[in-house]
């Protein structure tokens, strides 16, 4: 039974193919200390057991319900999709991807930051990753950082805050407001709705580790790394959102800092993925790279290109004649 006065919070799993852990998902959910929750498990054209592991569950509580789509629907389609099958009258909405988990106190602590601070529309905390804690980018006791605030620490210092969709709880009527809640022309989409929510809302803190993110070689976390799609995200947030929360001045030094450190990496990458070991990868990364650099319209520069993959040698050769 529900607590009194506890608002109800719809927990949200939108799931293809995830048998091998969403029994241990599910299980984190049902031992939440809070207890008034609904739990929405969509389940997107599995092909594997999904599908009867979710029922089975569904038929053993009550506040779990399993929608089924219709046809197979792209990632964050289907997130979006999911969202948009929370209670209307929930307060609070709680992604939880299949291969993640919630640890017991995540819902309570979470909703309790919330409920004291009626600003708050985004609320996060530490997370363990695998094998190690993350999302330290706010110094302890900070619990309510204006949402101005935080996203400019985010563009400006590369403050590593918001992670993944598991880590964070949302106001529902935040959900609600958007008939795409992410943007699914974006990868990163989970970090850009939250600079664009925090212009309106603070963001709230909870100093525990409350959620566990998996990492694991077909997870769309481990395709971002292979390719590193985290730098033209940088680039595009930015772009879209930096001048919101920075004077000119600062976003024009801001763009030109990105920019030559998109060439950095680059430079040091050409000269990696010569190696025999990735020349499986070598097309895919730099398709992807060039395609995502004209898309944001700095088509790539070969003689800077050039010139960073110098600096990138030569400061290779240094490396090895120190450690001689």
């Amino acid at each position: 039974m529900a607590a009194p006065n506890e608002p109800l919070v719809s927990v949200v799993t939108p799931v293809h193919n995830g048998e091998a852990y969403l029994a241990e998902c599910i299980e984190s959910v049902l031992r939440q200390t809070y207890s008034n929750w609904e739990y929405v498990i969509v389940d997107n054209c599995s092909t594997d057991r999904t599908g009867e592991i979710a029922r089975n569950y569904a038929q053993q509580d009550a506040r779990i319900r399993v929608h089924a789509t219709d046809t197979f629907l792209p990632l964050l389609a289907n997130w979006n999709h999911a969202l948009r099958q929370i209670s209307p009258t929930s307060k609070y909405c709680k992604v939880v991807h299949a291969d993640d988990w919630l640890f017991p106190e995540c819902l309570h602590q979470m909703v309790a930051l919330a409920e004291m601070n009626p600003s708050v529309g985004i609320i996060g905390a530490y997370r363990l990753e695998q094998d190690h804690v993350s999302l330290d980018g706010l110094p302890y006791p900070s619990t309510i950082v204006s949402g101005w605030d935080i996203c400019r620490r985010h563009l400006l210092d590369g403050a590593h805050i918001f992670g993944s969709p598991t880590s964070l709880l949302i106001r529902a009527d935040l959900a609600r407001q958007r008939e795409a809640f992410y943007n699914e022309d974006n990868l990163h989409s989970d970090v850009e709705v939250c600079l664009e929510l925090l212009r309106f809302v603070d963001f709230g803190f909870v100093h525990q580790v409350l959620t566990f993110t998996r990492r694991h070689n077909e997870s769309m976390t481990s395709f971002c790394q292979r390719l590193n799609t985290y730098v033209p995200s940088w680039l595009y947030m930015l772009q879209k959102h930096g001048k919101y929360y920075m004077s000119e001045t600062e976003y024009q030094e801001a763009m030109r800092e990105k920019l030559r450190s998109y060439y950095r990496f680059l430079g040091s990458s050409l000269l990696r993925l010569r190696k025999p070991e990735f020349s499986a990868r070598r097309r895919e990364f730099w398709d992807y790279h060039t395609k995502a650099l004209t898309d944001l319209g700095h088509p790539i520069n070969h003689a800077r290109l050039a010139g960073a993959a110098l600096i990138a040698l030569y400061n290779s050769l240094l490396y090895k004649l120190h450690i001689r």
